[in-house]
C-alpha cells in the first residue's frame, strides 16, 4: 500500500482517538523564533488537521498539504475560514516560492523523501524560515504500556518498518544539515474508555480491521483494558518530540 493511501479507511477513528499536541509547543515556538498570529504556516502531511489547529486556534493562516483525498476531505469539513487545502506533497507542495514562515509536519516526516523534501521546504520559506517536525512518541514506561505495545507488536502487520521511531536524531540531522536543529520535549497523554482504546488502535494503519486475527486482537486488549483500567479509563503516555531549525542557515550554531 502506498503510504499516501494508508489513511484512507481510518479517517474517522484518526480524527477521534489520535492525539492533539500541547499548547506548551506553541510557546516554545513563540519563545524561540519569535512566532506571531502574523506569520503563514504550511503544515505539510497535514492529514485531517490535527497539527493545523494548533496553529489556527493562534490566529495563523495554514495551508494544509495532504495527498490523501479522504483525510484532506475531513480536515475541509472540521477546519474552515484560515485553513487552505490544498492538494500536494512533501516533495511537491504545489505551493508558492517564498510564501511561508513556518513549515510543520505532524507525525508525518517519516513518510517524506528527506533530501527533495528538505529543498521544497526551503524554496517554500521565506528566508530565515523555521522547519518543525512533531511527533506525539508513545511512552513504554507503565505496565499497561508495555502490555498494549507488546500487543501492536503481535498483531500489526508492518509496525516495526514504517514506526516513526526509526528516524534518529542523526536522520534528523541530516535533514537539517548544515544548519543545526534543536529538540524540545513536552508531556502529552491521553485518557480512555474501553471503546476509546480500540478506536485508538485501530486509528494505526498497521492494525488489521478484519479478517481471522482481528477477534483475538479485540480480545486481547479487553482483557489489557479489564487489567489495568481504573474508574473505567487507561491513560496512554505521550513525549511530544519537536525538532526545529532554519535549514538555510548555513553554519551550526
Amino acid at each position: 500500500m502506498k503510504p499516501t493511501e494508508r489513511f484512507s479507511d481510518r479517517v474517522e477513528d484518526y480524527v477521534k482517538y489520535r492525539p492533539h499536541y500541547p499548547e506548551t509547543v506553541v510557546d516554545y515556538l513563540r519563545d524561540t523564533y519569535f512566532l506571531s498570529p502574523e506569520w503563514t504556516i504550511a503544515d505539510i502531511g497535514s492529514g485531517t488537521g490535527i497539527s493545523a489547529e494548533l496553529f489556527l486556534g493562534k490566529g495563523n493562516l495554514v495551508y494544509g498539504v495532504e495527498p490523501n483525498p479522504d483525510m484532506r476531505k475531513k480536515a475541509e469539513e472540521l477546519l474552515g475560514g484560515r485553513f487552505i487545502s490544498i492538494d500536494g506533497t512533501a516533495e511537491a507542495t504545489g505551493l508558492q516560492g517564498g510564501c511561508v514562515d513556518l513549515v510543520v509536519a505532524g507525525q508525518a516526516f517519516h513518510w517524506f523523501d528527506p533530501v527533495r523534501s528538505r529543498a521544497e521546504f526551503v524554496r517554500i520559506l521565506r528566508p530565515g524560515g523555521v522547519v518543525v517536525l512533531v511527533w506525539n512518541e508513545r511512552l513504554i514506561e507503565t505496565g499497561f504500556e508495555q502490555e498494549y505495545e507488546a500487543l501492536i507488536l503481535q498483531y500489526g502487520t508492518d509496525y516495526k518498518t514504517i514506526n516513526h521511531k526509526n528516524i534518529s536524531d542523526e536522520k534528523i540531522g541530516a535533514f537539517f544539515h548544515p544548519a543545526a536543529f534543536s529538540l524540545a520535549v513536552f508531556p502529552n497523554e491521553q485518557r480512555f474508555d474501553l471503546a476509546g482504546l480500540k478506536g485508538r488502535l485501530l486509528s494505526s494503519s498497521y492494525i488489521p480491521k478484519e479478517g481471522p486475527a482481528f477477534a483475538a486482537m479485540i480480545g486481547d486488549l479487553e482483557r489489557l483494558f479489564d487489567r489495568h483500567q481504573s474508574d473505567g479509563r487507561v491513560r496512554v503516555g505521550y513525549d511530544t518530540k519537536v525538532y526545529s531549525g532554519i535549514p538555510d542557515e548555513k553554519t551550526h550554531a
